[in-house]
Protein backbone atom coordinates (compact mmCIF):
# COMPACT_ATOMS: atom_id res chain seq x y z
CA UNK A 1 0.00 0.00 0.00
CA UNK A 2 2.01 2.92 -1.30
CA UNK A 3 1.39 6.46 -0.14
CA UNK A 4 0.64 9.17 -2.62
CA UNK A 5 2.85 12.26 -2.84
CA UNK A 6 0.04 14.33 -1.33
CA UNK A 7 -0.15 12.02 1.70
CA UNK A 8 3.60 12.24 2.24
CA UNK A 9 3.47 16.06 2.04
CA UNK A 10 0.62 16.16 4.58
CA UNK A 11 2.53 13.92 6.99
CA UNK A 12 5.65 16.10 6.66
CA UNK A 13 3.60 19.22 7.36
CA UNK A 14 2.04 17.63 10.45
CA UNK A 15 5.47 16.62 11.78
CA UNK A 16 6.90 20.09 11.15
CA UNK A 17 3.88 21.70 12.83
CA UNK A 18 4.20 19.37 15.89
CA UNK A 19 7.89 20.13 16.24
CA UNK A 20 7.31 23.90 15.92
CA UNK A 21 4.56 23.87 18.55
CA UNK A 22 6.55 21.70 20.98
CA UNK A 23 10.30 22.29 20.61
CA UNK A 24 11.05 19.92 23.54
CA UNK A 25 10.11 17.03 21.24
CA UNK A 26 12.92 18.02 18.90
CA UNK A 27 15.36 18.30 21.82
CA UNK A 28 14.17 14.95 23.18
CA UNK A 29 14.62 13.45 19.76
CA UNK A 30 18.18 14.81 19.60
CA UNK A 31 18.90 13.44 23.09
CA UNK A 32 17.50 10.07 22.07
CA UNK A 33 19.69 9.99 18.98
CA UNK A 34 22.75 10.94 21.04
CA UNK A 35 21.99 8.16 23.51
CA UNK A 36 21.56 5.73 20.65
CA UNK A 37 24.89 6.78 19.16
CA UNK A 38 26.60 6.37 22.53
CA UNK A 39 25.09 2.92 22.89
CA UNK A 40 26.18 2.01 19.39
CA UNK A 41 29.73 3.15 20.17
CA UNK A 42 29.74 1.10 23.38
CA UNK A 43 28.41 -1.95 21.56
CA UNK A 44 31.07 -1.58 18.85
CA UNK A 45 33.80 -1.31 21.49
CA UNK A 46 32.46 -4.38 23.26
CA UNK A 47 32.39 -6.26 19.95
CA UNK A 48 36.02 -5.30 19.33
CA UNK A 49 36.88 -6.53 22.81
CA UNK A 50 34.97 -9.78 22.22
CA UNK A 51 36.74 -10.27 18.89
CA UNK A 52 40.11 -9.80 20.59
CA UNK A 53 39.15 -12.31 23.29
CA UNK A 54 38.00 -14.81 20.67
CA UNK A 55 41.24 -14.46 18.73
CA UNK A 56 43.23 -15.01 21.91
CA UNK A 57 41.12 -18.07 22.70
CA UNK A 58 41.74 -19.44 19.21
CA UNK A 59 45.48 -18.93 19.65
CA UNK A 60 45.39 -20.81 22.95
CA UNK A 61 43.38 -23.61 21.33
CA UNK A 62 45.98 -23.87 18.56
CA UNK A 63 48.75 -24.16 21.16
CA UNK A 64 46.74 -26.81 23.00
CA UNK A 65 46.19 -28.78 19.78
CA UNK A 66 49.94 -28.63 19.09
CA UNK A 67 50.61 -29.98 22.59
CA UNK A 68 48.09 -32.76 22.06
CA UNK A 69 49.69 -33.59 18.71
CA UNK A 70 53.10 -33.85 20.40
CA UNK A 71 51.62 -36.14 23.04
CA UNK A 72 50.13 -38.35 20.34
CA UNK A 73 53.55 -38.58 18.72
CA UNK A 74 55.02 -39.63 22.07
CA UNK A 75 52.27 -42.20 22.51
CA UNK A 76 52.96 -43.53 19.00
CA UNK A 77 56.66 -43.91 19.86
CA UNK A 78 55.73 -45.66 23.09
CA UNK A 79 53.45 -48.08 21.23
CA UNK A 80 56.26 -48.82 18.78
CA UNK A 81 58.53 -49.65 21.71
CA UNK A 82 55.87 -51.88 23.24
CA UNK A 83 55.35 -53.58 19.89
CA UNK A 84 59.09 -54.30 19.66
CA UNK A 85 59.00 -55.77 23.17
CA UNK A 86 56.05 -57.98 22.25
CA UNK A 87 57.95 -59.19 19.21
CA UNK A 88 60.89 -60.07 21.45
CA UNK A 89 58.60 -61.88 23.88
CA UNK A 90 56.97 -63.69 20.97
CA UNK A 91 60.38 -64.86 19.71
CA UNK A 92 61.29 -66.05 23.22
CA UNK A 93 57.96 -67.85 23.47
CA UNK A 94 58.55 -69.57 20.13
CA UNK A 95 61.99 -70.71 21.31
CA UNK A 96 60.54 -71.90 24.60
CA UNK A 97 57.74 -73.84 22.92
CA UNK A 98 60.25 -75.42 20.55
CA UNK A 99 62.36 -76.49 23.53
CA UNK A 100 59.31 -77.81 25.37
CA UNK A 101 58.30 -79.76 22.26
CA UNK A 102 61.76 -81.29 22.04
CA UNK A 103 61.68 -82.06 25.78
CA UNK A 104 58.29 -83.74 25.45
CA UNK A 105 59.51 -85.86 22.53
CA UNK A 106 62.66 -86.87 24.45
CA UNK A 107 60.64 -87.60 27.60
CA UNK A 108 58.12 -89.68 25.67
CA UNK A 109 60.90 -91.54 23.90
CA UNK A 110 62.77 -92.09 27.15
CA UNK A 111 59.59 -93.27 28.90
CA UNK A 112 58.83 -95.73 26.10
CA UNK A 113 62.42 -96.98 26.08
CA UNK A 114 62.51 -97.46 29.85
CA UNK A 115 59.07 -99.08 29.77
CA UNK A 116 60.18 -101.42 27.01
CA UNK A 117 63.32 -102.31 28.94
CA UNK A 118 61.28 -102.98 32.09
CA UNK A 119 58.86 -105.20 30.16
CA UNK A 120 61.76 -107.00 28.49
CA UNK A 121 63.52 -107.45 31.82
CA UNK A 122 60.36 -108.86 33.43
CA UNK A 123 59.91 -111.37 30.56
CA UNK A 124 63.49 -112.57 30.38
CA UNK A 125 64.31 -112.55 34.09
CA UNK A 126 62.68 -115.31 36.17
Amino acid sequence: MALAQEDIAVIQDLIAKALSERPELGVANVRYELELRERIVRVEEELKHQRALMLEGFKQMEKRFEQIEKRFEQVDKRFEQIEKRFEQVDKRFELLTARIDRFMIWSFATTLTVGGLVVAAIRFLP
